[in-house]
Parts: structure tokens; C-alpha cells; sequence
């Protein structure tokens, strides 16, 4: 197999870091916020506003499913993924969000919980929407001090030494093989996009002939309707003028 590039190994380890430690190290922090012995009353508890965020597609089926299963099943934060847990922690406690938002990545000078919640959910979904699945090194050195940062002050130090060891750890056969699978991903998704831009641009195509056909349409729609009025009018134009009292004016 191919090995690696430098930018292509970043995004493998980055992958990594936001899949497999960051949301442990979130997990962590919600469990110090939800006892996991008081989640279940926690939740029944928030259900109206849990339902309105469903409602309001905030919330998936399978995502509710985990809040409420059937009897005897209780939930588990263990079940949760970081984007539900996430949800939970800003709706259902009193948390400050940080200065610019949770959809905005905070400055270096915020190390709230809060703000570290926004950081990690900022990279995950840069890292999400990349096509090539690569990163430069530059950017990659600086947001991995950015999600380690958090990943410490949400999860302990123990996590923040996994993170410092996943940075240097060669690579085995079974990364590259997921980072082939990535890319070979992301192809397919570029192709995809490509083919419902080119359906985008033949439907738009279609909406303008159907116009051009409606105009058509109303243009021989009114010289039919002129046409039967004509034919409707069966008085010879010499007798036309007789009939209303007008004498016609012959000129020689």
C-alpha cells in the first residue's frame, strides 16, 4: 500500500483525535454535570423542551430513541454521541455560552467549559466538510494545541497524554487503510455533488423551456382567439358600414 503524505497523516491523526479522545474527554465533563445515577429523572425532566427541539428537528429519531427508551431500559450517556451530549449540556443546564456563540470558534483567551465545547464542535466540522482529506502542517500543529488544549480541561490530564502520544505514534497498516477508505469517500461524495449540480443546472434548463413553451403557448392561445373573431364577424366590410350608419369614402 501507498504510503502517506505528511498533510495526509495530519488529517488521519486529527480524524483520531476528534473521533476517538474528544468525545471521551466531552463525556467526562457531561458526566460531571449529569449524575449518571439522576440522568434518567434528569431527562424526563427537560422532556418538554427535549420535545420541542425534536419538533423543531433539533433532535432525531434515533438521537430520542437513546433519551427515552422502552422500559425497563434507562439512558446512557455512554449511547450518546458528542453532537447529542452537546445538545443536552446547552439546553437543559444553565451554561454561559462563549462570547461569539457556539457556532463560532472562541479565542485562545476563553477556556470555559462552554468555549471548549464550541471548540471541538467547530474542528469536527471543519474536518467534515475537507474533500481532500488532507491538512497543512501549519494549521494542523495549531488546532491540535487548540482541541488538546480543551480535551484537558474537559477530560484530565491522562487524556492529554493520549493526545500527545497519538500525535507522534507511527501510523499502522489499518490508519492508512481508513485514510484510503476517506479518500476513496470523499471521491465518491465529489462525484455526487457534481452529479446534482449538473441535475441543478438541467432542471433550471428545463424551468426556462417550460416558460419559453408557456409564452408560446399564450401567443398562439390570443391569435387563435383572434381568429375566431374574425371568422365570427361574417359582414362583408362594404355592408359593415351601412348597417352603423357610415357612408364609405371613395377616392378616386
Amino acid at each position: 500500500m501507498a504510503s502517506l503524505s505528511v498533510e495526509e497523516e495530519n488529517y488521519v491523526r486529527m480524524s483520531l483525535l476528534l473521533t476517538g479522545i474528544s468525545p471521551r474527554a466531552v463525556r467526562t465533563f457531561f458526566d460531571s454535570e449529569f449524575a449518571p445515577a439522576c440522568l434518567d429523572s434528569t431527562i424526563k425532566k427537560g422532556y418538554n423542551k427535549l420535545f420541542d427541539l425534536k419538533k423543531k428537528n433539533r433532535i432525531n429519531q434515533s438521537q430520542w430513541n437513546l433519551l427515552y427508551p422502552r422500559f425497563p431500559d434507562v439512558p446512557d450517556s455512554r449511547t450518546f454521541d458528542l453532537t447529542l451530549m452537546m445538545l443536552l449540556l446547552r439546553n437543559l443546564i444553565p451554561i454561559t455560552p462563549p462570547l461569539c456563540g457556539f457556532d463560532c470558534l472562541p479565542s485562545a483567551m476563553e477556556t470555559t467549559p462552554a468555549a471548549d465545547l464550541a471548540r471541538i464542535k467547530h474542528y469536527r466540522n471543519y474536518l467534515a466538510h475537507l474533500d481532500d482529506g488532507k491538512l497543512d502542517t501549519g494549521f494542523f500543529n495549531t488546532a491540535w494545541e487548540d482541541i488538546t488544549s480543551a480535551i484537558d480541561r474537559l477530560g484530565g490530564q491522562q487524556m492529554k497524554q493520549e493526545c500527545n502520544h497519538l500525535k507522534t505514534k507511527p501510523l499502522d497498516q489499518t490508519n492508512q487503510e481508513i485514510m484510503m477508505d476517506i479518500k476513496h469517500s470523499n471521491n465518491e461524495i465529489r462525484e455526487l455533488r457534481e452529479s446534482f449540480e449538473s441535475l441543478k443546472l438541467s432542471h433550471t434548463e428545463m424551468i426556462k423551456s417550460h416558460e419559453t413553451l408557456q409564452d408560446d403557448h399564450r401567443k398562439v392561445t390570443n391569435e387563435l382567439e383572434i381568429m375566431k373573431t374574425s371568422q365570427k364577424d361574417t359582414v362583408p366590410w362594404n355592408i359593415r358600414g351601412k348597417q352603423f350608419g357610415v357612408t364609405s369614402i371613395h377616392y378616386i
